[in-house]
């Protein structure tokens, strides 16, 4: 079964025209995005290449597939990478039970003298079980879809290979069903925490851009905009304290996401401002390991919040 693409006739997705579009449709959708990262959206959608995100976890990168799928109007569908992870088990494979099920129907029914004709029937679409890529490449729906492969950093080389073959032309060929190639392809997201390098090929592909964590300022918007009843006293002092904590060469720095889990959590709690007793009470929301947690309170608790405070101020 080939199609030909003809994506490149098509109106840029989501109709961004500049990237200022692009900022206003992210912050509109719940992500303030810098301007670099906007530019590599806006060259992603209007050249129709997928974007290569890498940074540290917690920065948001994964974050930017759910927000482009809900500004589009298109369907998100995540491909998660680890170890291990194999061609069949991203693209397709078959419903075994069912196609036996359906030999031993066709043989009481006396009509499995067919071979040919009860063949195609076992390789067609009924028996077909779409894995994310196939989906992606076989989407029918009016606004391609976007696919997410996260933290590919996590697969092996082979797979980045078979990822690389997918990619350069959208065409997945299934040897008993047939060629597939996107009528008007996905927008690819891919990101990387970079536990390892991904192989040059793979990145020249894609777009490429690099997430970092988001400046005092920016994260204290991202935290009105996404916990709008945490006060902006409140705000601003838990965005300082987390921008602290990660100074600390802790083993897993707070994201952005513990950002607006400890400011949720204080505001919940009642507090509008950071007190050692809250921060002692909340520290799991914002450090998951016990010895970045241990790392803290040897500093002080009440350094944390001295510090917290007067970057706040200013």
């Amino acid at each position: 079964m080939a199609v030909t693409s003809n994506s490149q006739t098509r109106p840029p997705l989501g109709g961004a025209r500049i990237v200022q579009d692009v900022e206003a449709a992210l912050e509109a959708n719940g992500y303030l995005a810098d301007r670099g990262l906007a530019t590599s959206v806006f060259l992603a959608i209007t050249l129709r290449r997928p974007l290569f995100l890498e940074g540290e976890a917690g920065v948001g990168k994964t974050e930017v597939a759910k927000v482009l799928s809900r500004w589009l109007g298109s369907t998100l569908i995540r491909l998660q990478c680890y170890e291990g992870i194999d061609a069949s088990q991203a693209l397709y494979e078959w419903d075994y039970a069912r196609q036996l099920l359906h030999l031993r129907t066709a043989e009481a029914a006396r009509t499995a003298d067919n071979a040919d004709r009860l063949e195609a029937e076992l390789y067609s679409d009924r028996f077909l079980v779409r894995r994310p890529l196939l989906q992606a490449l076989d989407s029918r729906e009016a606004v391609p879809p976007v696919l997410l492969i996260d933290e590919v950093d996590r697969a092996d080389d082979e797979f980045e290979a078979f990822l690389l073959e997918a990619l350069s032309d959208y065409t997945v060929t299934i040897p008993e069903y047939g060629t597939v190639t996107a009528v008007d392809p996905p927008l690819v997201i891919l990101t990387s925490n970079r536990t390892r390098d991904v192989h040059d090929a793979l990145k020249r592909r894609a777009l490429y851009h690099w997430v970092e964590h988001p400046s005092f300022e920016r994260e204290v918007k991202i935290v009105r905009l996404r916990a709008p009843m945490v006060g902006e006293h409140l705000a601003r002092q838990v965005a300082a304290a987390t921008e602290a904590l990660r100074g600390l060469g802790l083993y897993k720095p707070p994201g952005v996401a513990e950002t607006i889990d400890w400011a949720l959590s204080l505001s919940a709690l009642g507090q509008s401002e950071l007190s050692e007793a809250s921060v002692a009470d909340t520290l799991g929301t914002v450090l998951k390991y016990r010895e970045d947690q241990q790392k803290v309170a040897a500093r002080g608790i009440d350094a944390l919040i001295a510090s917290a405070t007067n970057r706040s101020a200013t």
